[in-house]
């Protein structure tokens, strides 16, 4: 019975608890589709609103489509209008010019038209010239050949031998004046010549400007006292034959104070010896030992000093191939002189002479160079081997197998032999511009007063001449005149007249200037 009460009670209790969330679910199920009825209806407007702005929204973007559609259209008509123009103005000024041209066309072809009308004209015109021209061709051969034979019967030649005579008088004429015309052409060409040579020189002394001096060849050794004069001769003269003997020259001891002279053709042997005789009179000891032994060393240092000097000459003149004798041989001559002049100065001046006036005349100034500097080579030996300087260059030189043109420089420079070059002219002009300058040979003084004592008293032989000087060693003659006697057109008479005088009577080397002064001086004094 508890038991049964329990368990109706606890069934009353389970279906309370079921009806309990029954209803609650009941409840719950009640709230939620209110809930979602209010949720539901908050969205529906919630999406008519939506809708209504999207609606808004699409038909503001529409107006505005529409409106940039039509500024567009308008814009796009604008450009089309515009383009299309264009073309329309492009059009017409290309009908305009196509119509230009036809204009022109046709006035080409008017002329074209004008032209060949006048040239059928002129064709006919010279068709009916030509066959009257014919006709007195015809007319004129008839005449000439009636001609020729009644100058046959008159005159009794044959066709041949008027012929003959007819060339032969044709002949004498033309040689007459080709005579005349060579003799024209000779002129002109020795002018032009002359003209030509005088500006060559020139240019090639102007643009060779070098220093020259005269030089001095006296070999004299100064020595301290006189007692050294003894020391040199030495006991019964061992000494001064011992020095004599090693070197080949000969020692004067005289009673010129200081002063001891050495001797001798050759001019190498002759600067051994100086330099030699220097070295003993400064090393104080000698004696017949010790000359040999400093003759030998200065000789040796002699030797290699002038392969050195004939070096430096071959690179200052830029010649090169030379054998090693032709550079000794160079380097002697700067040891030779010639009136003063000195050999291998001389040398390369003509050598630079040589090119400058070889490249005026468009020949080889290369080979030019080498005529100019070797064309003496045979002063180096003239004092041993017989014979004249330009004969033994050359046969120097052959041996050597210089060129033909170099050969005939050398040995022709002087006119000893033809010319077979144009360089060998050349060569004797360089060598007479260097030897003629002024300052470069020394003349004896015998010569040189009575060259100037000739040149003054030729100027004081004038009438009105005054006084005369001959200055700068003879290059510039001074005449003073009266200016009483002698008005300005008669000065410069008088200085013409002496100046070709000059020329005629006098030989000089360069030129002299003759200066004709007139002057007219009022002298007052205060008093």
């Amino acid at each position: 019975m508890y038991f049964t009460t329990l368990h109706g009670i606890a069934m009353s209790s389970a279906a309370g608890t079921a009806i309990g969330l029954l209803i609650g679910a009941a409840v719950v199920g009640l709230a939620t589709f209110v809930y979602h009825k209010i949720k539901g209806e908050q969205a529906r407007r919630a999406g008519e609103d939506i809708v209504t702005e999207a609606k808004k929204k699409a038909d503001d973007l529409v107006k505005a489509a529409e409106v940039e559609a039509k500024a567009e259209h308008i814009k796009r008509q604008e450009q089309f209008e515009k383009a299309t123009a264009e073309i329309r103005t492009e059009h017409r000024d290309t009908e305009k010019r196509l119509a230009k041209r036809e204009d022109n066309l046709e006035k080409k072809l008017d002329t074209l038209n004008t032209k060949e009308r006048a040239l059928e004209q002129r064709d006919k015109k010279i068709g009916e010239r030509e066959r009257e021209i014919s006709a007195k061709d015809e007319q004129a051969a008839a005449l000439v050949e009636e001609q020729r034979q009644t100058l046959l019967r008159v005159s009794g030649l044959s066709m041949e031998e008027a012929k003959r005579q007819l060339l032969r008088a044709v002949e004498t004429e033309v040689e007459q004046d080709a005579a005349i015309l060579i003799a024209n052409v000779l002129n002109e060409a020795k002018e032009t010549a002359v003209q030509k040579s005088r500006e060559i020189i020139l240019t090639a002394v102007q643009r060779y400007a070098a220093e020259h001096t005269c030089e001095s060849t006296v070999s004299t050794v100064d020595i301290p006292s006189d007692d050294m004069k003894g020391r040199v001769i030495g006991r019964e003269g061992r000494n001064i034959r011992a020095f004599e003997k090693a070197t080949g020259v000969d020692v004067i001891v005289d009673d010129t104070p200081g002063v001891v002279v050495v001797s001798a053709f050759d001019p190498v042997r002759r600067e051994v010896a100086r330099l030699s005789l220097e070295k003993l009179i400064q090393d104080g000891r000698i004696h017949p030992g010790r000359i040999e032994e400093i003759v030998e060393d200065t000789r040796k240092s002699v030797e290699k000093e002038i392969l050195e000097i004939g070096k430096k000459a071959a690179l200052e003149a830029n010649v090169g191939g030379l054998h090693r004798k032709q550079i000794e041989l160079l380097g002697r001559l700067r040891y030779r002189t010639s009136y003063g002049q000195n050999v291998l100065q001389h040398s390369i001046e003509c050598a630079f002479l040589c090119q400058i006036m070889a490249d005026e005349l468009g020949l080889d100034g290369r080979l030019a160079r080498r005529c100019g500097l070797l064309h003496d080579i045979g002063k180096a030996v003239d004092h041993e081997v017989e014979g004249g300087h330009p004969q033994i260059g050359a046969d120097i030189c052959k041996r050597f197998n210089e060129r033909p043109e170099v050969l005939n420089a050398i040995a022709g420079h002087h006119g000893d032999i033809d010319s077979i070059s144009p360089y060998t002219p050349l060569v004797t002009a360089a060598d007479a511009i260097s030897a003629s300058r002024p300052g470069s040979r020394r003349e004896s003084l015998d010569r040189y007063v009575k060259r100037l004592e000739q040149l003054e008293s030729m100027a004081a032989g004038y009438a009105g001449v005054q006084q005369a000087y001959a200055i700068q060693a003879g290059r510039e003659l001074r005449v003073i005149v009266d200016a009483g006697k002698v008005d300005d057109a008669t000065a410069f008479k008088i200085a013409r007249d002496i100046a070709k005088q000059v020329e005629q009577e006098l030989t000089y080397p360069g030129e002299v200037k003759v200066t004709v002064l007139r002057e007219v001086r009022a002298t007052e004094y205060a008093r």
